[in-house]
């Protein structure tokens, strides 16, 4: 990014007054980038749990595979999931509060013994995977949010505070060499001045 400025005072303050808001605003937007950065380490060790769970949960369902030939897959469905939002270092992230399962009503004489047990399992096994997508898609959110906020330190820390700094250098030395070859040519006029008025003074 190429800073524009003009060697005069007016463009000197605008530089400065632009400089003095990134020098004020990295520290923040490092604070910012830290806490993502250690919230997606939290969201990927949660994923990586929900993981292995579902992983326990589908083999404990392949135990019991030859029952399920025998089970009535209507009995149970989700009827609701409620959503939530929450902000996470100033990034919102959709949030899974609870889901509702709806059952049938079946016959606890007449369906084998295991239903109780395997409608259970099912809704550990469904609440698992739901849970699982929105950790998913809450690591991808601050994913995203941690790179953007890191290319943003990496510009003012590396390309925008240097330029400002390096632009100011620039028009304070022009100002100043223009400052002393004005007083130069200041005391030049004056001595040619002088010199005259005493070369008429002879006269």
């Amino acid at each position: 990014m190429a800073i524009k400025y003009q060697y005069n005072k007016t463009s000197l303050q605008q530089l400065e007054k632009q400089l003095k808001v990134r020098v004020r605003t990295l520290p923040i937007i490092k604070n910012k980038e830290s806490a993502l950065r250690m919230e997606v380490k939290r969201c990927k060790a949660e994923a990586k749990e929900l993981e292995e769970r579902l992983e326990k949960g589908i083999q404990n369902y392949e135990a019991m595979f030859a029952l399920w030939n025998e089970f009535d897959a209507t009995l149970i469905k989700v009827k609701d999931v409620h959503l939530g939002v929450k902000k996470i270092a100033g990034v919102r992230v959709p949030l899974l509060e609870n889901v509702d399962f709806e059952t049938r009503p079946f016959c606890l004489f007449n369906a084998p013994k295991w239903y109780v047990d395997g409608i259970h399992l099912l809704k550990d096994l469904a609440n698992t995977a739901l849970e699982h997508e929105f950790v998913d898609a809450k690591l991808n959110l601050l994913e995203h949010a941690r790179k953007k906020t890191t290319q943003k330190v990496n510009l003012f820390e590396k390309v925008q505070i240097p330029g400002f700094q390096d632009a100011l250098r620039k028009i304070k030395r022009f100002l100043e060499d223009e400052e002393n070859l004005s007083k130069s040519s200041q005391k030049i006029l004056k001595s040619l001045q002088e010199k005259r008025k005493e070369v008429e003074d002879d006269h």
